[in-house]
């Protein structure tokens, strides 16, 4: 069985990022330290063998993946099913806002109730059917080849989950980095993880924010 070698890369930091602001399916920009990220990304990757570029539509994880494709002469084509979680009325608010403003909605939130959406967002439940199903989509074209996909923090997160068979609700122990390089095997019964959480490509600079932090 010919297995799919899948690149999953974080976007490059935005400033609501810096500001520990919900982002979901706001569509924010990369600020000029994400667009380093990506630039290092991008030279980090540049001898990697990779058939194929996939993205979130919103522009943060696009123009990381943009980045990276430019090095390799190829498109990146987008897929709403990589999108990162909707927040609805969460979006836009930071952190701490959240607990203020909603403390019984933030608390739920933060003890990754599974099938607790925010009023006009999606469950953990409703996003892990959609990011499992956008990447068997994907990676089922390629069999024997690599791809890159370029999405959130809260994607990578349930494909840590699903790689390593872990519940929506088990905490979180692992890194969800600004443009790290996580490495995953997929065949049709799965996906296995190979590594996680590179970062090697940042150490020149400010590095970058964990999901937790960002």
């Amino acid at each position: 069985m010919k297995v799919t070698r899948i690149l999953a890369v974080r976007h490059g930091e935005t400033a609501w990022n810096r500001d520990t602001r919900i982002q979901g399916h706001t569509d924010i920009d990369l600020n000029e330290h994400g667009r380093w990220q990506a630039t290092q990304l991008a030279q980090a990757l540049a001898e990697e063998p990779i058939d194929a570029f996939y993205a979130s539509d919103l522009s943060r994880a696009l123009e990381t993946a943009q980045a990276v494709a430019r090095r390799h002469d190829q498109p990146v084509h987008t897929h709403a099913g990589l999108r990162e979680r909707c927040f609805g009325r969460f979006e836009g608010h930071t952190w701490a806002e959240l607990e203020a403003r909603y403390p019984e909605e933030s608390t739920a939130w933060r003890k990754r109730v599974p099938d607790f959406a925010p009023p006009g967002g999606e469950s953990l439940q409703q996003l892990q059917v959609r990011v499992v199903n956008a990447v068997n989509e994907l990676a089922a074209r390629h069999p024997g080849e690599q791809i890159l996909v370029a999405v959130h923090g809260g994607v990578l997160d349930i494909l840590y989950r699903a790689a390593t068979r872990l519940e929506l609700q088990a905490p979180r122990s692992w890194e969800l980095t600004n443009t790290a390089i996580n490495r995953l095997l997929w065949t049709p019964e799965g996906l296995s993880l190979v590594g996680w959480a590179d970062t090697g490509h940042l150490n020149t600079g400010n590095g970058a924010l964990d999901e937790q932090t960002a």
